[in-house]
């Protein structure tokens, strides 16, 4: 999964007086695009072939290396074999190396939080960073916010030999690859209540046994999920939520075709499903 970085490791205690190196890299967002070098390997740049630039907030380090988010309004010069791309085709680059997809959905992750917490929810007064820990603090009326992590689940219902496959909606999704049930859990919901609910929501089912797989922290929907595993109650007869998918369907291992990557909490699910493995 996107997380699989060993034998390095991500270290994301706040450090606000940590200073770039030549080889630091800086994500450069601007709405729904990136900064990428336009070559084979479509890496972030670093903060030497930014020219150093000013308004830059410390993120977290992977291995040796730290990595940086450009906050000024100020953009700086880019360099000529430098542009901005569109975030949702960052996936599709096959060449860069698993630690920089993480860090880059990471920073993605914390760039939303950055970017839509520039006011106090309470006030209205501009907001600005704490000097002991990721948080921004109301520069009026002292009001502290955090960075914001969604919980949801990722559900795999199991039924005689098969598994229930879905695909989305195009209205939720650019993307046709097959998935499992999912959904963000409600206020007052506990894990396990938001399988059920999913589950009944989107497919008409009931469901049982219900059983914890693993989590996986998904930057670009700044989610935590929880994968589980669930056998079906009752009757099998799908009853589909046309706004939120446009297929779902009970499949055999050998039926099910796994994503192109295997970077998601939803293919490992759906690939231990199609090996015959513990679920």
């Amino acid at each position: 999964m996107i997380q699989d970085i060993a034998p390095k490791k991500l270290d994301n205690q706040y450090k606000p007086s940590a200073e770039p190196m030549d080889d630091s890299v800086v994500f450069v967002f601007d709405a729904r695009t990136v900064l990428v070098r336009q070559d084979e390997g479509k890496l972030f740049p670093t903060f030497a072939q930014l020219g150093r630039p000013d308004g830059c907030v410390y993120l977290f380090t992977i291995g040796k290396k730290a990595f940086f988010l450009l906050l000024s309004e100020k953009r700086p010069v880019i360099p000529a074999d430098f542009a901005f791309e569109p975030i949702k085709n960052i996936r599709q680059n096959k060449e860069a190396k698993l630690p920089s997809f993480y860090a880059f959905y990471t920073a993605l992750h914390l760039y939303g939080w950055y970017h839509t917490n520039r006011f106090c929810g309470v006030c209205g007064q501009p907001t600005v960073l704490d000097t002991k820990e990721r948080a921004l603090r109301c520069s009026k009326c002292n009001h502290v916010i955090y960075p914001r992590i969604n919980p949801a689940i990722i559900v795999g219902v199991l039924h005689n030999g098969k598994i229930l496959l879905t695909r989305y909606a195009a209205s939720h999704s650019d993307t046709t690859v097959y998935a499992l049930i999912a959904g963000f859990t409600e206020i007052g919901e506990t894990f396990e209540e938001t399988v059920e609910r999913e589950v009944a929501e989107e497919v008409g089912l009931k469901v049982k046994n219900i059983r914890y797989y693993k989590s996986q922290p998904w930057g670009s929907a700044a989610d935590i999920l929880a994968g589980f595993y669930c056998d079906l109650d009752g009757d099998d007869t799908i009853q589909m939520d046309r706004e939120e998918l446009s297929r779902a369907f009970w499949a055999k291992p050998e039926d099910v075709i796994l994503q192109p990557d295997d970077w998601s909490l939803t293919n490992e699910m759906m690939a231990r499903f199609k090996a015959g493995e513990p679920c």
